[in-house]
Parts: structure tokens; sequence; C-alpha cells
């Protein structure tokens, strides 16, 4: 597990910025498969109309292996820590016992805490229009469509007010390994609370008060092969 650390402390070093969570290097590179990157703070549903910043429950989020069954007897190391996020003999399970044969650093748990790090930290750079940390945490078709919108949003004076309220749930839906990419793809339910302003102060989307219930599935991919740890953000997709 050291070597977790060790990935993790490199990583924020280079971003420079304060966590409390150790991130292992998310996300590789371009798969060509990627779908087309989409702007964070639109086309939100609003949840339930009396809820409000002062007023909310932040829910602890449910861990991966909440509705897995456990390894059968005999199990390897591996084995286990793959039943803790996939049944035996599925898809999913089937793809990441690849990945780890060819990256023996992946632990899948591991995977799900630095994308659920790397989740909150990707959409609040983008409230805040910062480029320079979104820069090696994505792929460059989806870093090129974050900054269109940001520079999109800064042409029309408009600013973002964005609060991460909290996980309802994060899992691994999919995974594969395709010549020498990894690629694992994660769904993330969280409720945010963001509202576009133009220049007059004037909501002109989302709300400053109610949270919103969002669904994305993001993909993030590396090369197994590569020295560099970092997996990059390679396709979003929301979930209406």
């Amino acid at each position: 597990m050291n070597g977790f650390v060790d990935i993790y402390t490199l990583i924020f070093l280079v971003l420079a910025v304060v966590i409390f969570f150790k991130l292992r290097g998310v996300l590789g590179q371009r798969t060509g498969n990627e779908r087309p990157p989409f702007d964070p703070f639109t086309r939100r549903k609003a949840s339930e109309p009396d809820a409000s910043a002062d007023d909310k429950v932040i829910p602890l989020p449910r861990r991966a292996n909440d509705d897995v069954a456990p390894a059968p007897a005999g199990a390897t190391a591996d084995d286990q820590r793959i039943a803790a996020i996939a049944p035996a003999g599925t898809p999913l399970a089937t793809a990441l016992g690849q990945i780890m044969a060819a990256d023996r650093n992946f632990d899948p748990q591991q995977f799900i805490d630095g994308a659920r790090t790397a989740y909150e930290m990707i959409v609040t750079s983008f409230a805040r229009g910062d480029q320079k940390t979104l820069k090696p945490l994505l792929g460059r078709e989806v870093y090129d469509g974050f900054v269109s919108a940001i520079g999109d949003r800064e042409s029309r004076g408009e600013t973002v007010e964005f609060n991460f309220v909290g996980f309802e749930k994060v899992e691994m839906v999919d995974a594969a390994l395709k010549g020498g990419t990894a690629q694992v793809s994660v769904k993330f339910v969280s409720k945010l609370i963001s509202a576009t302003r133009d220049k007059a102060g004037e909501v002109v989307d989302g709300d400053p008060v109610h949270i919103a219930d969002v669904t994305d599935i993001w993909t993030f991919a590396r090369d197994v092969g590569s020295r560099d740890p970092n997996w990059l953000l390679v396709a979003t997709e929301t979930v209406e």
C-alpha cells in the first residue's frame, strides 16, 4: 500500500492544492472512443423544493461493496478485492482481473476512492474556471470541451455559484483492457447546488438554493505500460 501513498503525494504536490484524501493518480490516454464532453452545470433537475443550502443533509456515501456478494472460499487476495466491487464471473469482474494482471498497482477500491475525490475536484475546478487544476486530470478532448465552456461563460460575463453537497452512491459500472489501455467507468450519484448568473447578477441557469440530484458516468483511462501513474478522464455522460 505504500506505493499508493507515494503516487497520491506526487500528484498533489504537482497540483499544489491542500487536500485531505489520498488520490491515486487519476486519470491516461485517449482511447478514440470518447463521448462528447459536457458542461457539469447545465440541465440539472432540482430536488425537493424546500431544500436549501442552509438546511441540507449530506448523506454518507455507500461503499462499492454494499450490494456485492463476498468472494467464495479459497479465493485469492485479488479475487477478494474484485469481489468487493463486482460478483465473480461477471464481465466487470473479468475485466478488473485483466487490468490487475496488467497493472499490479491497480486496486479497485482504491481506484473508486480516488475517482470520488477526482469528481469533486474536477466539478469544483470547473465552477471556478480553474484550467490549471483541470489540465493534468483530463484527456485532451474533455479538457478542450471544458475550456471551451469556461471561455464561453466568461465571454458572457457569467459566474457560477457552486456547492458540492455529497454523494448518494459511487460505483464502478464498466471496465475494459483494450490493447495496453485500461478503461474504467464510474457512476456518480451526487447532490450539487449550482447557479449561473449573468452580468446583472440574474440567475440564467440552475438554482442558488435547491439541491440538484445529478447522475454522471465518467470514464477514466490509462496506458498500463506507461511509467506515468496518472489516469485521465476521457469521457463523460450525464444520465437524465
